[in-house]
């Protein structure tokens, strides 16, 4: 096993974010974009949107998913009941604020282009059906990730769904141990690799 340090040491998880609040604090172009994300890896994500300002096109949103919008400046209880924290205001002294209060909870945050403040960062993703590839730069460059995301965008055929739902179909059919049905179903996708 090869324990090199060297390289990107982020670990990736894929969440499901419907079990759990993500709370956003800031409402304006970043907030937006942070939700949007999230909302395209699951569109019944659920969000609880903190900002005095928030953008017209987050009450759209709020109206098309689960989405509570609060109208007002952030407050040390809008941590309660979430679970992942989501920094997009122009305050750095707000961030470290909310970050320590945050902390204090056991909340992860991720604090919009801000990477010394981060627990996380929202990585880039491609997917096709079932299939989500997370891209991950360790936060240097985002632009890199997403021409990375397009490419596997193109790439990647319309039938992957059908290539996925086959081996489901295939593997819940196979007999044996694990190490028999892995053998199994790397002999059946080894023609993918050329």
């Amino acid at each position: 096993m090869n324990t090199s340090t060297e390289g990107n040491p982020l670990f990736p998880v894929f969440l499901k974010l419907q079990q759990f609040t993500t709370l956003v604090v800031g409402g304006g172009a970043v907030g937006l974009e942070k939700v949007e994300a999230l909302l395209k890896n699951d569109p019944k994500a659920r969000i609880r949107l903190v900002a005095p300002e928030i953008r017209d096109e987050l009450a759209s949103l709020s109206k098309q998913h689960q989405i509570s919008l609060f109208y007002r400046a952030f407050r040390e209880n809008d941590l309660e009941g979430a679970r992942l924290v989501i920094l997009a205001t122009d305050s750095r002294e707000l961030h470290t604020y909310i970050r320590e209060q945050a902390h204090r909870r056991n909340l992860l945050v991720n604090v919009a282009d801000t990477p010394d403040l981060c627990d996380f960062y929202l990585g880039s993703t491609v997917k096709k059906g079932d299939l989500k590839i997370g891209i991950s730069t360790n936060g240097k460059s985002p632009t890199l990730a997403k021409r990375i995301r397009e490419v596997l965008e193109d790439i990647l055929p319309d039938e992957t769904q059908s290539l996925l739902d086959n081996l489901k179909n295939i593997r819940d059919q196979l007999k044996g141990d694990f190490t028999e049905k892995v053998k199994k179903l790397d002999e059946i996708t080894k023609t993918l690799r050329t």
